[in-house]
């Protein structure tokens, strides 16, 4: 009985999957999503591939383009806590979206550096396409571990997944003794 225990509890703690893309959210508004996708294009996101006869121009909605400018904005950050809020217009998802064409590819896993802000509202936008509203500009800095939204991050490490193991397998030889 003890082995199983223990083989749930470590299969529990290394199993998890982490979520690699960041999209815009459901229900928020055209010019909200507008002003995300300005604020990620114009602040380290390639937009490049939903420019006009980009990879990624269809679908040519802003909610589309909105989802990959911040998803490249999340990567090229590092994919750091605050990275993927955008005063509430985007969160962290385990899967891409699910009407990206054939020619467009959406990355998932990080290409950049470690930010030291994280983007929130204020001030004004500069525009992509023609949208107004409130802008983010990025306020604050990331503490690492210590912020509640790292604890998945720590446990899927490989180095923690490692000691994760090993101490399973301690438990369990302790078990059958």
């Amino acid at each position: 009985m003890v082995p199983l225990v223990c083989l749930l509890l470590f299969l529990a703690m290394t199993g998890h999957s982490s979520a690699t893309y960041c999209l815009c959210n459901d229900g928020v508004g055209d010019q909200a999503l507008q002003t995300t996708l300005d604020y990620a294009c114009g602040n380290g996101a390639d937009c490049s591939a939903i420019q006009q006869n980009g990879a990624c121009y269809n679908p040519n909605t802003v909610k589309d383009h909105c989802n990959y400018a911040v998803n490249s904005y999340f990567q090229n950050k590092g994919q750091v806590t605050g990275s993927c809020d955008f005063a509430g217009t985007a969160s962290v998802s385990a899967n891409p979206p699910t009407n990206i064409p054939s020619t467009c590819t959406y990355p998932s896993s990080s290409t950049g550096t470690t930010p030291t802000t994280t983007p929130t509202a204020a001030g004004t936008p500069t525009s992509l396409g023609g949208g107004t509203g409130t802008a983010f500009s990025p306020t604050g800095t990331t503490t690492g571990i210590n912020e509640p939204n790292h604890a998945v991050a720590f446990f899927t490490s490989i180095n923690n997944i490692l000691f994760t193991f090993f101490i399973t397998l301690w438990i369990v030889m302790q078990g059958c003794l």
